[in-house]
């Protein structure tokens, strides 16, 4: 088991883009997640409007709203601005591929968005046409 957390984390970044990546990482371990999701179809990546391109889309539109949610939710309205840049911490089993978040109310609930978002890519097959997608495709 690996563990990221504060101490890891402080070395990196204390960003939760961080622990998204870890955990796509753990499941998904051969995969460069930023080569792969990080301009991808109309969601995956910054910013994210109109229909998903593909599966794969769908996950990075889902874990756009979950971000949402985590912005409005009661947890986190006191001082979180950007669900981004909030550190939390994780344990990765890599015999098994799975992720287990431990946290205060807001860093569970961004932790669980990033662990779905994470075994949803893990599901989803990559469709090479769609990364680096032209933005002006994704209709408004």
């Amino acid at each position: 088991n690996i563990e990221y957390g504060p101490s890891l984390l402080a070395s990196r970044s204390k960003r939760s883009l961080w622990g998204l990546r870890s955990q796509i990482e753990c499941t998904m371990p051969h995969i460069w997640p930023l080569l792969h999701f990080g301009d991808y179809g109309c969601y995956c990546g910054k910013g994210g409007s109109g229909i998903p391109v593909d599966a794969l889309d769908t996950c990075c539109q889902t874990h756009d709203y979950c971000y949402d949610a985590a912005m409005a939710d009661k947890a986190c309205t006191a001082y979180l601005d950007n669900p981004y840049t909030y550190g939390y911490h994780q344990t990765c089993d890599k015999s098994t591929k799975t992720v287990t978040c431990s946290n205060d109310a807001c860093q569970m609930f961004i932790c669980e968005c990033d662990k779905k978002a994470a075994m949803c890519f893990s599901q989803a097959k990559f469709i090479p046409a769609h990364n680096h997608y032209n933005q002006e495709l994704c209709s408004k």
